[in-house]
């Protein structure tokens, strides 16, 4: 079993804080910083992602509000820094949604995406993103400014995936905050309200940002998740230990992206191949590295098959190096001062009811009541619950900007 080696707290857990825009001079060559526009979406577009396309990805309807405004669409080219390697230098890329027609104060939503298994199916490819599209047509259609970051190793970046590092990934939501708004500025539009938005990964992401936005002083309205995974610890320990039936199969996919990306980001050589299977690991790491030699049809779909056997024992895996990474992912576990809203589904096939609620039960045993969760059906399976939750998000939201 690998050990893991002494890495400073704030480093482990990914809250460094650094402000948005300190930044070094140097960055990689192969991307500039720019803005470039994506094009629009009308009016009829808008509507058919509401009544078609996000029906069509999701498995159910949802009667979603008409949408009031076209939308146009930048992808925004930054620099940021990868606070895990010395903050040293990076080029990130995301998404600013902007209603047209509109100027003066608008209300901004940070949106962090989920799990993908595609490079760019992430919010500055909204062709390739449901979860993008649709809140363009919820929240940009009725008046909000959108933005969502790629994350580093995402996109149009060159660095390796950043999945579940948590300081680089709000690094990279952070940093796209100033772009964002020279942007704004020169559309005569002035940042109003904040409110974040984040699904599954993206809604553990949104709790850390969360952290780090509350930590610098900056203020949030209100913030939405829907199906958050925010115990890493609690999470993977369920899928190894106590599978149930309705488990997805993709959760193998969900060890493989941490592993190698904790080796990557924390600097632990051979901590995937400590975790996976020798016959596993050349397709674990095809996967992680998206360059085409894995097929959706060749991923893993069987734990025990994946991953090497003594990491099925609950004291080695606690132990572990990859254990005491997984457990120290909880961006939940501070006196959170702003409302949150947290949608879980009841049949989520990657994320149970206990876990979906553990923040909320966190903070109400230190007599917080700042930090709701609410079911989203008993029906509701994983993409069920985005697509329910983001309406409801809207709803809340707008009752909190007229408070």
């Amino acid at each position: 079993m690998l050990a893991l080696p002494r890495l400073r707290a704030a480093r482990l857990l990914g809250l460094l804080l650094i402000l948005p825009g300190v930044v070094a001079a140097a960055a990689p060559a192969e991307l500039r910083p720019g803005i470039e526009p994506l094009g629009r979406y009308d009016l009829a577009r808008l509507q058919r992602i509401l009544r078609e396309e996000v029906p069509a990805a999701v498995g159910a309807k949802v009667d979603y509000p008409e949408p009031r405004y076209p939308v146009r669409l930048f992808r925004v080219t930054y620099p940021s820094v990868i606070p895990e390697k010395g903050n040293r230098p990076t080029i990130a890329t995301g998404l600013v949604a902007i209603p047209e027609g509109l100027n003066g104060r608008l209300p901004v939503v940070s949106y962090q995406h989920g799990t993908v298994f595609g490079k760019q199916e992430v919010p500055s490819f909204p062709e390739e993103s449901f979860e993008t599209r649709l809140m363009l047509a919820l929240f940009a259609a009725r008046g909000y400014v959108v933005t969502g970051a790629d994350y580093f190793g995402m996109g149009l970046s060159t660095e390796k995936d950043s999945y579940i590092v948590l300081g680089s990934q709000t690094q990279a939501c952070l940093d796209l905050r100033r772009p964002a708004e020279e942007l704004l500025a020169r559309e005569g539009i002035t940042p109003g309200e904040h409110f974040l938005g984040g699904w599954s990964q993206g809604g553990v992401v949104t709790m850390a940002l969360l952290e780090r936005l509350e930590q610098a002083g900056l203020p949030v309205r209100a913030v939405g998740t829907a199906a958050a995974q925010c115990d890493g610890y609690v999470m993977t320990s369920g899928f190894l230990n106590f599978p149930r039936p309705i488990e997805a199969w993709w959760v193998t996919t969900m060890f493989i992206l941490t592993a190698f990306s904790f080796e990557e980001y924390y600097d632990i050589p051979g901590l995937a191949q400590g975790l996976f299977t020798p016959e596993m690991y050349p397709l674990a790491r095809g996967v992680y590295l998206k360059d085409g030699s894995v097929k959706l049809a060749d991923f893993p779909r069987d734990l025990r098959t994946l991953i090497r056997p003594e990491f099925f024992d609950p004291a080695r895996y606690r132990s572990s190096a990859y254990g005491r990474l997984a457990a120290a992912m909880q961006p939940y576990r501070w006196v959170i001062r702003t409302p949150v809203r947290m949608y879980y589904g009841e049949v989520d096939e990657c994320l149970t009811v206990g876990l979906a609620r553990l923040p909320m039960e966190y903070q109400r045993a230190i007599g917080n009541d700042r930090v709701t969760a609410i079911s989203a059906g008993p029906d509701a399976n994983h993409r069920i619950t985005y697509a329910r939750a983001a309406k409801e998000w809207l709803a809340w939201f707008e009752e909190q900007r007229t408070r």
